[in-house]
């Protein structure tokens, strides 16, 4: 397994400086904040952000994130999908292979919902495939909608593309209705990405994404998590991402460097 840092641990520091905290981390893989890397091209070029990343040795490996695909209808449908198709053209401009995409935020989903989801989905997987980009759907706890990894992975076999996969959340995995039987459900075929973080001394049904910890710092039991995923035949990027507040705080360069530490620690050797 290869280890990755997601700007959302970051969250307050620019692109530019994500990058520079990859190298301080010794980390040469970075999952891009889409947000981020837009509001970095509204005062560099391509080229320049281009060869920025090529002078620091650093990849664009994902993006994050895309919603609003799945379930939403008529203008707002054209909109969300008009906006990833932009972003589509942006990952090819800098081969980032895999994109990952949330569930639409519903109170209710009834079985037309459902289907319509299936085909919204692989719809965006077609157009995906047309910029030579993956699609990774993350499951969510406490959502109504796509909360566990069994309904993403099924959702995933019914779209029926092969550029579109999973996303585990090792966040999200525990602290939803997500079983240690789903881990099953995994192959090198559908498991497209993987993020990590911990959680420490708050109940798993009242964690929040503020209460994420570094990796080892927590109660998860995250060795046994990658360990299976080993098993399962996974051997793409762990990507470090928590959105800890007392974490943004500190310079991205040490979050960078503490993160990275810790997710060695814990990754299946």
């Amino acid at each position: 397994m290869h280890i990755c840092l997601s700007e959302a641990t970051t969250m307050p520091a620019p692109f530019a400086e994500d990058v520079g905290a990859c190298v301080a981390a010794g980390v040469p893989a970075l999952e891009a904040w889409l947000t981020k890397l837009e509001k970095h091209l509204e005062s560099h070029s391509v080229d320049d952000t281009r060869r920025l990343l090529a002078e620091k040795g650093v990849r664009l490996v994902a993006a994050a994130y895309q919603g609003g695909l799945l379930l939403s209808q008529g203008e707002q449908r054209k909109a969300h999908f008009a906006d990833f198709r932009r972003r589509l053209e942006l990952c090819q401009g800098f081969e980032i292979r895999t994109m990952l995409v949330v569930a639409d935020f519903v109170r209710a989903v009834d079985a037309t919902a459902l289907e319509r989801a299936v085909v919204s989905l692989k719809q965006a997987g077609q157009w995906a495939a047309g910029f030579g980009v993956r699609l990774a759907l993350e499951f969510r706890a406490g959502e109504t909608f796509c909360a566990s990894l069994d309904t993403a992975v099924r959702l995933v076999a019914a779209a029926c593309e092969r550029n579109v996969g999973v996303c585990l959340d090792t966040f999200h995995f525990f602290t939803g209705p997500s079983k240690e039987a789903d881990l099953d459900l995994l192959t090198p075929q559908n498991l497209f990405w993987v993020q990590a973080s911990d959680l420490a001394g708050v109940p798993r049904e009242l964690a929040t994404d503020a209460d994420r910890v570094l990796p080892g710092d927590g109660d998860l039991p995250l060795d046994f998590l990658l360990g299976k995923l080993r098993e399962r035949g996974y051997d793409g990027f762990v990507s470090l991402e928590l959105m800890n507040p007392t974490l943004w705080q500190t310079k991205a360069s040490q979050v960078a460097e503490l993160g990275a530490a810790a997710l060695r620690r814990v990754l299946p050797r």
